[in-house]
């Protein structure tokens, strides 16, 4: 589903209420993006469409921090760390999603003793990332019947050829298949039409 903007009117990120830390390491290459975020699954999200795929999420996880000053002061410190490990963004990262810094490349094994290392200075460590982001999937479920009427056209659903022809079918489709490659059943939470057109091209 698309991102939900949490931020106020003066377009800033509240500073209040707990943030994240997150190291999301590539599933192919030896590469991470390091950041932080009110709500790592719209990042992800805002970073690539299929962000369960693009990410290792065996191998990523989330630093909990009471604020967002904390979140970033972490960041900080682990990218003072890392300079020798700078690395270009991988080119299927949206730039407009402002995803083009703070890629890392060979940096995992230190990030991750540093996350040990936080875990035991009090710091809730999200390890590895698939349990948490499979929660909060379940947590938007209630969402999805209403979202996937809305977001597909009768003709949409009619329409199961090899190639998605609008950008609402591939939308629709990119975050159902989030939710197939986490575990969750479908069959609950969707119109019985959108069910079937997902089964269909699903398996294309």
């Amino acid at each position: 589903m698309a991102p939900i903007d949490r931020r106020d009117q003066t377009g800033r990120i509240p500073s209040r209420g707990r943030c994240f830390l997150y190291v999301l390491p590539c599933a192919f290459e030896d590469q991470l993006k390091l950041g932080f975020s009110r709500n790592p699954l719209d990042r992800m999200q805002s970073l690539h469409r299929r962000y369960f795929e693009v990410f290792d999420l065996d191998r990523a996880f989330l630093v909990e921090t009471e604020t967002v000053r904390d979140a970033r002061a972490l960041e900080l410190s682990l990218r003072r760390q890392l300079v020798a490990h700078n690395a270009p963004a991988p080119l299927t990262v949206r730039r407009e999603a402002g995803g083009h810094t703070e890629w890392y490349r060979g940096a995992y094994q230190q990030l991750a003793e540093a996350a040990v290392a936080l875990s035991q200075g009090g710091y809730v460590v999200h390890d590895p990332l698939r349990s948490w982001l499979r929660d909060a999937l379940v947590a938007r479920s209630d969402l999805l019947y209403s979202w996937t009427e809305a977001m597909l056209s009768h003709g949409e659903l009619e329409s199961v050829a090899d190639e998605m022809t609008t950008l609402n079918q591939r939308v629709a489709r990119d975050a159902l298949d989030a939710y197939a490659a986490l575990g969750i059943d479908l069959e609950p939470l969707l119109p019985g039409a959108v069910l079937r057109w997902h089964w269909v091209v699903s398996r294309q």
